[in-house]
């Protein structure tokens, strides 16, 4: 049986590491939400906060033990491909949404990295994401092809 106690330290480590999770995650929502895709502000912070929360929950009940963290990880990385699966749509001549599919799942790694207290990693996953999202999106405009991945008529660019 586990035994109910508040560790004030504690708390504010998760605090510190959910919070630097939802600070990082928010201005890729932002990108995405700004640029009209399926998923934006909520979907992105929510990802990093459930992704952190994970971690930091599993790390106090499985220890040092590596085979555990892994199943914990695993998971993690199967359920947000799987929420990343819903941002991709497929009509007749395009398949639109990977970008935001695959923002969804670098979160996903910004908030278990932030779980995991990897700070750096977060911050730079974060900022190389937006990297990504920004300078390739208008990469992609000036070679004629739509951020989504279709070209200019609607079909799929080669």
């Amino acid at each position: 049986m586990f035994e109910a106690s508040f560790d004030v330290d504690h708390f504010v480590q998760l605090l510190t590491r959910l919070a630097i999770a939802l600070a990082l995650a928010l201005p890729i929502g932002w990108e995405r939400e700004f640029a009209s895709r399926s998923a934006g502000l909520r979907t992105f912070p929510l990802v990093a906060l459930a992704s952190c929360g994970f971690v930091v929950t599993a790390l106090p009940v499985l220890g040092d033990d590596a085979e555990a963290q892994a199943r914990v990880f695993q998971g993690l990385i199967t359920g947000i491909g799987f929420i990343g699966g819903g941002a991709i749509l497929k009509d007749r001549k395009a398949v639109r949404g990977t970008a935001t599919a695959a923002s969804v799942w670098s979160t996903g790694a910004v908030g278990a990295a932030a779980g995991y207290g990897r700070y750096e990693t977060a911050v730079l996953i974060s900022l190389m994401t937006l990297l990504v999202l920004g300078v390739l999106s208008a990469v992609e405009r000036r070679a004629g092809r739509q951020p989504d991945g279709s070209d200019e008529d609607g079909g799929m660019a080669s």
